[in-house]
């Protein structure tokens, strides 16, 4: 069986528990006077916050990642492509159709603030368009960093995230015993546990895919330690977390919660950490069984269905919330039982099987723009050997593109209701300049360094 396919599977398993998730902490309420509120779950049902250990499953995301990039980027040098070219590429694989969604939902935005409706309403539709997008930045900047990450793993392999991780317990240290004269400065400083936190998830892809956390034979030959690595990582993983939650200042919610002083996701902290090495130790060692079921072939085709379209799903997976909402809730249509009641909670099944098939209908009517986007994709991919004014350009263009995502995702695409020029303007020109770099920029990439290349949550190699 090829690693791919358990690869294909995390990233199928967790957009499935990512739309999921966010589906079911999303509850609308109409309220008299004709407002609605999406209460949150998480802080009106406080129990619910146990909920997030099961779908906080962004940690596979991350591992898949790394995984399949150490092929891509050791593959493309290997065929003399420079880091300017390689990550160019993964750049336009990602930033391509966030550019198409945001696009889209920017041009809404625009056309409702003039309309005049409601700043407090379109403030709401703009944040539950943007919720998911705090991963594009990290990721995109973890793609830009590849390069460099890989060639410390390759000097010193499983040391790195070890150090990474250490940093992080650091960095968190500080920020939970901070008091409040040094809030803002430490605060700063925590933002630096994005990069630690999740980086540390993918250097354990890169050692994943070199045979080092396991007993299986890697790409690259080397055999790993049997079961032992991955139990310690799920039982060492799991304790720290019981006991960091237990014993310690974090709470269990794994999904950031309106309230809470201390969180474990803005910025990731270091309960985030041990979760995360955890979930990888339970991945590790649930691999073969997965293996063997995908073995099958109906259960390939529905993973391999869900794969191609995870960035579509990613994107896209709010707007039936929206849809719903303008169906059911503004016609006053919508049964409405007490917030968090048996009764609600029972009115989630429709809920979500009715979410489902509206994302059904909307995945259907976005084919063409998905192949249109994959030709595109192909025609403005860097030049593999991308150098000189033209790199400078890209990397620029992938900076000030990370920032965008960055405001989007810290305050939504209609902030105060209103339409966010600066940030609109900055993805722009950001996306251009990744796209369209130079002249030179935009020959024909090698096929061998097209191959398994793809973006965030697209399919990874």
């Amino acid at each position: 069986m090829d690693r791919d396919r358990y690869i294909d599977f995390l990233r199928a398993w967790a957009i499935t528990l990512v739309v999921a998730g966010h589906w079911l902490i999303t509850g609308l309420v109409r309220h008299p006077d004709g407002e609605i509120t999406a209460p949150e779950l998480l802080a009106t049902v406080p129990w619910t916050q146990w909920l997030t250990l099961g779908f906080q499953i962004m940690p596979l995301f991350f591992l898949a990642g790394g995984h399949a990039a150490s092929g891509s980027w050791e593959r493309a040098r290997a065929d003399g492509a420079t880091a300017a070219g390689w990550v160019g590429g993964r750049a336009v694989r990602l930033l391509l159709p966030v550019a198409v969604y945001s696009g889209l939902v920017l041009l809404a935005v625009a056309v409702c603030s003039a309309l005049g409706v409601d700043p407090v309403t379109l403030a709401l539709v703009g944040w539950a368009m943007a919720m998911q997008f705090w991963f594009l930045p990290v990721y995109l900047l973890l793609s830009g960093l590849t390069p460099a990450l890989y060639a410390l793993h390759r000097r010193w392999g499983p040391r790195v995230p070890v150090a990474m991780g250490a940093a992080a317990l650091g960095v968190g240290t500080l920020v939970a015993t901070a008091d409040e004269r040094h809030t803002g400065a430490v605060g700063a400083l925590g933002t630096l546990n994005y990069l630690l936190v999740w980086g540390v998830v993918y250097q354990l892809g890169f050692c994943w895919r070199d045979g080092r956390l396991g007993g299986e034979r890697g790409d690259s030959g080397r055999l790993g330690g049997g079961r032992g690595v991955p139990v310690a990582m799920a039982v060492g993983g799991g304790a720290g977390f019981a006991l960091l939650v237990g014993a310690g200042p974090f709470p269990v919610s794994l999904i950031l919660v309106t309230g809470q002083d201390l969180g474990n996701t803005d910025p990731p902290s270091v309960a985030m950490l041990a979760w995360a090495v955890a979930q990888v130790g339970v991945c590790l060692l649930v691999a073969p069984g997965v293996r063997r079921v995908l073995e099958r072939a109906r259960v390939w085709r529905a993973v391999r269905g869900l794969g191609a379209a995870s960035m579509t799903l990613y994107l896209w997976h709010m707007v039936p919330v929206l849809v719903v909402a303008a169906a059911f809730y503004l016609t006053d249509l919508a049964p409405e039982p007490a917030y968090g009641s048996a009764a609600w909670w029972a009115l989630r099944v429709p809920w979500m099987v009715v979410l489902g098939g509206v994302l059904a209908g909307v995945l259907q009517a976005l084919r063409p723009v998905e192949r249109g986007l994959r030709v595109w994709a192909a025609r403005v991919r860097p030049d593999a050997r991308l150098g000189g004014a033209a790199a400078a350009r890209m990397w620029a263009g992938t900076a000030v593109s990370g920032w965008a995502l960055t405001y989007f995702a810290g305050h939504g695409f209609a902030d105060g209701g209103r339409f966010p020029l600066l940030a609109a303007t900055g993805l722009a020109l950001g996306v251009g300049s990744v796209l369209f770099p130079g002249r030179a920029g935009h020959r024909q990439a090698a096929e061998s360094s097209r191959s398994g290349d793809e973006g965030a949550v697209g399919k990874a190699a």
